[in-house]
């Protein structure tokens, strides 16, 4: 006997990093399964290519320019998904950065970047989203890690240390709920 998995189509789910690659990609799959996605990036121009693209075909999206850094950024996202949608049942906090380089090159200012939008931004979109899921009753979080939290590799090991912090905050989570 199968399950059946409950439907996905009216679920509002909030995206970051949504102006491309897998973000943008997600919210094109989202929307076409009938879900009401939420975007934010900083590419407010591609955002707003990808929103007037998803209605044009049919599918609910809302999108605001969103700083994962600034916690203030990810607050007014959700308030729009809520403002717009009544809730928030997914946030999906994909948005991150991936500048490669040798620890002995010393690009600090890369590192502290990766640090910021790489965990910072996971846990600002936590941060945002808990509360009303915890108001809710519902909700469910998607933490967009790599195969880099678990294989380190030359150039790579500051955004592997990211990501392998995005699995632990994630864990975390789970625990805590």
């Amino acid at each position: 006997m199968t399950q059946q998995l409950p439907p996905l189509s009216g679920k509002v789910v909030v995206i970051t990093g949504a102006s491309s690659g897998i973000g943008e990609a997600t919210a094109r799959l989202l929307a076409r399964q009938g879900m009401h996605v939420i975007l934010g990036a900083r590419r407010t121009d591609r955002l707003e290519q990808v929103v007037t693209e998803l209605r044009t075909r049919g599918g609910r999206a809302d999108a605001l320019a969103t700083d994962v850094t600034r916690l203030e950024d990810l607050q007014a996202l959700v308030a729009l998904a809520e403002q717009v949608a009544g809730r928030v049942d997914v946030m999906i906090n994909n948005a991150g950065v991936m500048p490669l380089s040798a620890l002995e090159a010393l690009k600090i200012d890369e590192w502290n970047r990766m640090i910021d939008v790489n965990i910072r931004g996971v846990l600002h979109g936590i941060a945002a989203s808990l509360p009303i899921m915890k108001r809710q009753g519902h909700g469910h979080f998607v933490n967009v890690s790599s195969i880099g939290a678990y294989h380190v590799s030359p150039t790579a090991a500051v955004y592997c240390a990211t990501k392998f912090a995005v699995n632990a905050i994630s864990e975390g989570l789970r625990q805590e709920q």
